[in-house]
């Protein structure tokens, strides 16, 4: 994230009074030409950071210079410190370490008001691992390259320009420039294998209202007819609410709109014998399909 990178360079030329561009460019695993380019936006924003040449030169910020609490109201204040808790639970040392800085300059108690565990029931680490090599590979402007794997199980290998993780559909989503496709694209984390941080960087802008330049998300629907059985009140009011009716004998009449595809079918097999499908005909047949299968297979 550079607006994290301007605000810490900002910070540490206040602490330390004047840096060289190689010495920044070490701190923030960036080059010396991404240093000077950040210096000329902070520049142009109005912050008076300079670079002086020759010998015992480097870049500082003017001395009058002070980053004033004051600019920010109370609200402004715990909303910046709840953003970077946010931030913090992908377990980045210099975010942790921002968020205690400010914490002291606002004189406010660090809030911890979010939790989020990338690792799977199964305790993988995979997950967590990819999450933060990606998190590193967005704030530094990094390619990565990667094996992908489709839903069909057909792998390609991919180079991408990394702008966003993305939480959509109960999973979590890589949204980056795929120089294969060369456009943008969206990659399920749970399909990328290998993932690699390359030294190269990039410089595309990320574009706005991402949704709504994909298909990806778009899926075919279908009006379903649910029964489920009493037992299953809590579950159904917690996914379908005031789609439900509830029958004389208790029983639980759903008309909804499902995806028309494997989530459908997953779903109605994960409530086992407590709900049966009403309509329409074509869903009914196939579940019924499925089920003598399944009886054919557990026979013996």
């Amino acid at each position: 994230m550079k607006e994290n990178r301007y605000f810490q360079m900002i910070y540490l030329l206040l602490e330390k009074g004047q840096m060289t561009a190689p010495e920044l460019a070490d701190y923030f695993e960036v080059s010396v030409r991404t240093i000077y380019r950040d210096i000329d936006i902070l520049s142009s924003a109005g912050i008076p950071i300079y670079a002086m040449q020759g010998k015992g030169g480097g870049i500082a910020i003017q001395d009058s210079y002070v980053l004033k609490k004051s600019l920010l109201s109370e609200q402004e204040q715990k909303q910046i410190l709840m953003a970077l808790q946010g931030i913090r639970v992908m377990e980045d040392e210099q975010v942790s370490m921002l968020r205690s800085k400010l914490s002291g300059v606002f004189q406010r108690p660090q809030e911890n008001w979010l939790e989020i565990d990338f690792s799977t029931w199964t305790k993988s680490g995979a997950g967590k691992h990819n999450v933060q090599l990606l998190q590193n590979a967005i704030w530094k402007s990094k390619i990565v390259s990667f094996h992908y794997y489709s839903g069909k199980g057909e792998q390609t290998d991919r180079i991408v320009e990394p702008h966003k993780l993305v939480f959509k559909t109960s999973d979590w989503y890589l949204y980056g420039y795929c120089k294969l496709r060369k456009d943008f694209r969206f990659f399920k984390l749970t399909r990328i294998r290998d993932l690699k941080l390359q030294d190269e960087e990039f410089m595309r802008a990320t574009p706005e209202h991402i949704f709504e330049r994909s298909d990806e998300f778009e899926m075919k629907t279908v009006p379903v007819t649910l029964l489920f059985d009493a037992c299953m009140s809590f579950q159904v009011y917690e996914k379908f609410d005031d789609e439900v009716q509830v029958r004389e004998d208790g029983s639980l009449l759903v008309n909804t709109i499902l995806p028309d595809n494997e989530l459908l079918y997953s779903y109605i097999f994960s409530c086992q014998d407590k709900v049966e499908v009403l309509a329409p005909r074509h869903v009914r047949d196939l579940v019924s399909q499925r089920v003598r299968k399944m009886t054919e297979i557990y026979k013996t």
